[in-house]
C-alpha cells in the first residue's frame, strides 16, 4: 500500500522522535490537496467521556488524544450509520461523526452497540503536502484498515497489532526498542 486515501491506516515509524506520534496508529479520514486529517487511534486520554461531557451517565468510557490540533473539540468514529446518522464514511462500514446527541444515548444505554463507537479528544492535522512529505522520509508505514482492531484492541497494542497484521519484516519492527542505543 503506498497511497494516501481516505480509510487507510498511518503507522508511525518505529524511531519516530515527534513526541506528539512516537508509537501512534493515525485512522485518516480525509485526504484532499488541501491537507489531511485522522486520529491517533491508540493513545488514551486521560480523563474518561463523562468527565468532558456532562449528559455521558456511563462511568469509565475511554477518550483517546485524536491529535494535537484543537484540543478543545470532541469527535467519534462508528460502525453504527444506521443508529447514528449523518457520518461520513471514511471505509466500508467505518464512518466519522455524525448525530453527537445520538452517540450519547447510544452510550448512556449502555448496549453492546455502545462498543462501536470510539471517542477523541483533538485530531491530527497536515497542512497541503505536509503529509505526503512525512511519508517520504519513512515517517509513516502505510496499512490496510482492519476495524475491528480499532474497537477491540487496547491502545498501545494497537501500534503493535497493526505491524504484526501486514507480515514478517513488519511484525519485527513491533518488538524495536524505542531507542536502539540504548540496547
Amino acid at each position: 500500500m503506498d497511497k494516501l486515501s481516505p480509510g487507510i491506516l498511518l503507522i508511525a515509524d518505529p524511531f519516530l522522535k515527534d513526541p506528539n506520534f512516537a508509537r501512534t496508529v493515525v485512522l485518516l479520514c480525509e485526504h484532499q490537496e488541501q491537507g489531511s486529517f485522522g486520529f491517533i487511534v491508540n493513545r488514551p486520554f486521560e480523563q474518561k467521556l463523562d468527565e468532558l461531557i456532562p449528559d455521558v451517565l456511563i462511568p469509565n468510557i475511554p477518550v483517546f488524544l485524536g491529535g494535537p490540533v484543537q484540543m478543545d473539540t470532541v469527535h467519534f468514529i462508528h460502525q453504527l450509520p444506521e443508529l447514528i446518522t449523518g457520518g461520513s464514511e471514511v471505509f466500508p462500514g467505518l464512518y466519522w461523526g455524525g448525530d453527537f446527541a445520538a452517540a450519547i444515548q447510544l452510550i448512556n444505554s449502555n448496549s453492546d452497540d455502545a462498543r462501536k463507537i470510539k471517542f477523541f479528544i483533538g485530531y491530527s492535522g497536515w497542512s497541503e503536502g505536509q503529509l505526503q512529505g512525512e511519508l517520504d522520509d519513512k515517517s509513516w508505514i502505510l496499512s490496510a484498515i482492519n476495524p475491528a482492531l480499532l474497537f477491540s484492541a487496547e491502545g498501545p497494542e494497537i501500534w503493535k497489532q497493526s505491524l504484526r497484521n501486514m507480515g514478517h519484516s513488519f511484525a519485527m519492527m513491533a518488538n524495536f526498542p524505542i531507542d536502539p542505543t540504548l540496547n
